[in-house]
């Protein structure tokens, strides 16, 4: 059993597209009336901020636009100032991670309320820690009151963010999530909030490569990123905030930058202490090995992947290694001095990390390239079903590490389903059946219409033209067995009698053979074509169905018999319903009582086509029969309406 304590960020969020118009109602909602407005002055955020002075009017009372990296104590100071001398009593910050710890600074020193518009993808504006620079050393704390009060997202605003802090921005979001998957406070809410986070940054980054106004894959990174923060509040991070803290405190490096280089090289150092944990990262992003996939992710949108390209000297390694490993905290791997100056040197260098020693090859690229050949298709139907059957049939080999030996099996395999496979004999039906893919189809394609009688599976041993009978016909030849009649109506879903139905009727005899297994029998038995009357019913007389064996002479009887499974049906009679006007029903019913109706998963009905709605009785009977047939002994009766849908319906 897992034990945890969850703690629910109480922060209001407001999220959409356009919402910066509600910004001075969520300042009046805390009772604001003279705001500080923070902003970077940067010119990427002059007009967003413009923009949302607008908003506030009156409101606003100071700006101050000189939030700065890394959160400089001496910066919060001079903003401080500004904030006694004009009353201030809310504070509202628009940009990225500095302007958010900026208000941070000043809410935890003043206790006024604070809202966060951001137009970065950091989430540091949903969580309750907050990292200061002083003399050269980045603190981080957390508490209550640094917690911002209301965030407004608002997807347009990240619109005009050029797409290289996109990508940092988006990694810095992923860094939290990863982080908190093998974090020790990790619990159920946070596994889920980061690995949603996790996909959806590796859906969003490459599409909004691709193209930066791409609006949808912006409002899927911006919730990744709210996600992601919520992560970073509920949970300690571990070594990758810590060498990044350590960086840009003392060597100065870009905070988004810097993340963005040192992930997948964290990831790899503590890969072999978390191994499930990297395992679920890996399939959130699509990539065999969770550490190289982050770091190919980066290089595929055109990241940094250097401490060297972003100024760190080679020289400040080892005291990076040094400051980093100086205090303990929480790490699925034990810190050394050497290990993480051997992960900043990989770092600085750019190098991919390893790929863990059984991790198999990355071959998204085959299977991109296999997917992209149906491009040309002009159907588009069949363009994707082609394009998901390479992407799940690819899934699926390395899934399962497919040897050569196994694949030349299921080659023969299919090959000899191939060679059985006749006019009167279907093998690949019996192996989609077996599988339960016909019932699968036979859902999809017959549940949405409620009132009518549940369909099922056509099966193997269908013919098509039976011979026509007329009504009371007795269709079971010379085969002896327990007589049965059958007195049938089909209605539409209201009850109506459908007239001139065309339905095909076909079973087993009493040793579970189906005419067509019997060479030596002349002409169809058991099976006949009706058409209903004026009141929707035909009558006829036949056996009582047994249970039988599908064909297990081929190689989906070797298949069913090397995993334990019986080849047996319950016993049934198969109705084939076809009506002017109406849709067309194939269906079934069981004999209440019979074989193979329960037990346990395998030890039922070997293709998986019974449903409860589909079994009926078929009453013991004795003396005389309804059309005066004499009858010596038992016989069964079988009454049963079929309602089936109207076209359009």
């Amino acid at each position: 059993m897992r034990s945890f304590v969850h703690t629910a960020s109480p922060s209001r969020v407001v999220f959409g597209a356009g919402t910066l118009p509600q910004v001075r109602d969520e300042a009046e909602r805390l009772g604001g009336s003279r705001v500080l407005l923070l902003s970077d002055g940067s010119p990427v955020l002059r007009k967003d901020t413009e923009r949302l002075r607008e908003v506030l009017g009156d409101l606003v009372v100071a700006e101050f636009d000189g939030a700065a990296m890394h959160t400089p104590v001496e910066v919060t100071e001079q903003a401080l100032d500004l904030l006694r001398d004009q009353r201030v009593d809310c504070l509202v910050a628009i940009g990225g991670g500095s302007t958010t710890g900026l208000a941070k600074a000043l809410a935890v020193r003043t206790d006024l309320p604070q809202i966060i518009v951001p137009t970065t993808y950091a989430g540091s504006e949903v969580t309750p820690v907050l990292g200061e620079t002083a003399d050269g050393r980045k603190v981080t704390r957390s508490s209550p009151a640094i917690l911002p009060n209301t965030v407004v997202y608002d997807v347009e605003l990240t619109l005009a963010l050029p797409i290289a802090m996109s990508v940092t921005s988006g990694i810095n979001a992923l860094a939290h999530a990863v982080e908190a998957l093998y974090s020790p406070d990790a619990d159920p809410v946070t596994d889920a909030m980061a690995l949603e986070a996790v996909a959806a940054i590796g859906r969003a980054l490459p599409t909004l490569h691709d193209n930066p106004s791409d609006m949808a894959a912006r409002a899927e990174l911006l919730q990744a990123a709210w996600l992601s923060g919520n992560c970073l509040g509920a949970v300690g991070m571990g070594l990758h905030h810590k060498l990044c803290h350590t960086l840009g405190g003392t060597f100065g490096l870009p905070h988004a930058e810097t993340h963005t280089v040192i992930l997948p090289h964290a990831m790899a150092y503590n890969a072999p202490a978390a191994e499930q944990t990297m395992e679920r990262i890996a399939h959130a992003l699509g990539a065999p090995d969770a550490p190289t996939g982050v770091f190919d992710l980066i290089r595929q949108v055109g990241g940094p992947t250097s401490l060297r390209d972003l100024g760190m000297a080679e020289a400040d390694l080892d005291r990076a290694a040094e400051l980093a490993t100086a205090q303990p905290y929480p790490n699925p791997r034990e810190l050394t001095r050497t290990g993480l100056a051997d992960l900043l040197r990989d770092a600085w260098h750019g190098h991919r990390p390893q790929a863990a020693a059984e991790s198999v090859p990355d071959l998204r690229a085959l299977t991109d390239e296999v997917a992209a050949s149906f491009d040309g298709c002009t159907n588009p139907r069949l363009r994707q079903l082609l394009t998901d059957l390479a992407r799940t049939l690819h899934a699926y080999t390395i899934r399962n590490d497919l040897t050569p030996n196994e694949w030349q099996r299921a080659i023969d395999f299919l090959t000899e389903a191939g060679h059985i496979t006749t006019d009167t004999r279907q093998e690949f039906i019996l192996l989609s059946d077996t599988l339960g893919v016909s019932s699968v189809v036979d859902a999809l394609a017959n549940s949405r219409t409620p009132d009518t009688t549940s369909s099922a599976i056509l099966g193997p041993f269908y013919v098509a033209g039976p011979p026509a009978a007329e009504h009371g016909t007795d269709i079971a030849g010379d085969f002896t067995g327990t007589p049965m009649w059958a007195d049938i109506t089909v209605t539409d879903q209201d009850g109506k009698p459908v007239a001139d139905a065309v339905v095909d009727v076909w079973q087993s005899n009493e040793d579970g053979f189906y005419d067509v297994q019997l060479p030596d029998l002349d002409g169809p038995v058991l099976r006949a074509r009706f058409t209903t009357g004026a009141d929707g019913r035909f009558t006829f007389w036949s056996i009582l169905p047994s249970a039988y064996p599908i064909p297990d002479d081929g190689p989906v009887g070797k298949m069913l018999y090397t995993v334990g499974r019986h080849p047996y049906r319950a016993p049934h009679v198969h109705f084939l319903i076809n009506a002017p006007g109406h849709q067309p029903l194939i269906t079934q019913l069981f004999v209440r009582g019979g074989a193979y109706l329960d037990g346990a998963p395998g030890q039922r009905d070997a293709v998986f086509g019974v449903k409860d709605d589909l079994i009926t009785d078929f009453v013991r009977q004795t003396g005389p029969t309804p059309d005066g047939r004499p009858v010596d002994g038992e016989w069964r009766q079988l009454a049963f309406t079929f309602r089936i849908a109207s076209l359009g319906h």
